[in-house]
């Protein structure tokens, strides 16, 4: 990285930090957005479709009705192919150099339940047909440990559960969940129809109560079906946010990016080049 060198000058000749970036090539970088910190946030990963295929499309009626309720993004972009890789970017900040669905894969290192874990905070995952938490063999019926990432790392069982035992009080919602349909209800088996009506199933009753309750919801996906260039819709909901379309170009690094900035995280590889989300908060009162 560039690195501009300390000059000792006069008071009268000292120049601004912006100025010196200015006669190096740099642009002073704009002043960082204060994001809101929710109580939870609960991120929902469907599979394997285009943007085109959901937005507009009158079988998925309750995702298209959440799109207005909160802000669409149209330039969204899983950040490679195929599924497994785009989880770890999301949960790790990095694809950890895997480029297919293999299964078992063991990592250590940070990741995103570690660094809220040591703020005090906390992370599970959710994983429907999971047989049992903790379970960590590669498939169970429609349940694929390639979706579950949490499951690559030697970490506690109580981090990885069934979708059985998302809370059904959500005040007892841990800090940031991962919500990972099975294969027939992420669209990756099932249709465009059966992953919408299981989300307004599941994820709608939450849906409500974070509208009241400072909590946040971000439902993307983790590739589109391989023709548009990765282009996939994700959606945020919650009372922090203004029912808008926004054209700015974010991946699953942004997303990452914008959780370690709401709850004071370090940045995991990547994210640390990405910027959060922006233009899509709430005045603050």
């Amino acid at each position: 990285m560039f690195r501009i060198p300390l000059i000792s000058l006069p008071d009268s000749m000292m120049l601004r930090w912006d100025a010196l970036l200015l006669l190096a090539g740099f642009a002073a970088p704009a002043e960082a957005q204060s994001l809101p910190r929710p109580d939870h946030i609960v991120i929902v990963m469907e599979e394997n479709k285009s943007f085109a295929q959901i937005i507009g499309n009158p079988a998925a009626p309750y995702i298209n009705a959440l799109s207005k309720r909160g802000a669409l993004f149209t330039q969204s972009h899983g950040v490679t192919h195929p599924s497994q890789p785009n989880y770890l970017a999301l949960f790790s900040g990095s694809t950890l150099g895997i480029n297919s669905n293999v299964c078992p894969l063991e990592f250590s290192g940070d990741n995103l339940a570690s660094a809220l874990r040591e703020k005090g905070l906390s992370f599970t995952s959710y994983a429907e047909s999971m047989p049992q938490a903790g379970f960590d063999g590669c498939t169970y019926g429609a349940y694929m440990r390639k979706h579950n990432p949490v499951t690559n790392w030697k970490m506690s069982t109580s981090l990885n559960q069934p979708f059985s035992a998302f809370p059904q009080d959500f005040e007892k919602l841990p800090t940031v969940a991962l919500v990972v349909p099975d294969l027939r209800n992420d669209m990756h088996d099932g249709s465009i129809a059966q992953g919408d009506a299981w989300l307004k199933k599941n994820i709608e009753p939450y849906a409500q109560w974070a509208m009241t309750h400072n909590s946040l919801l971000i439902v993307t996906w983790d590739e589109d079906d391989g023709s548009l260039n990765n282009h996939i819709a994700t959606i945020l909901a919650g009372p922090m946010i203004k029912s808008i379309s926004s054209a700015q170009p974010i991946n699953h690094y942004n997303i990452l990016r914008t959780i370690e900035e709401m709850m004071g995280l370090a940045y995991l590889g990547e994210s640390a080049k990405a910027g959060p989300v922006a233009e899509v908060w709430q005045e603050r009162k």
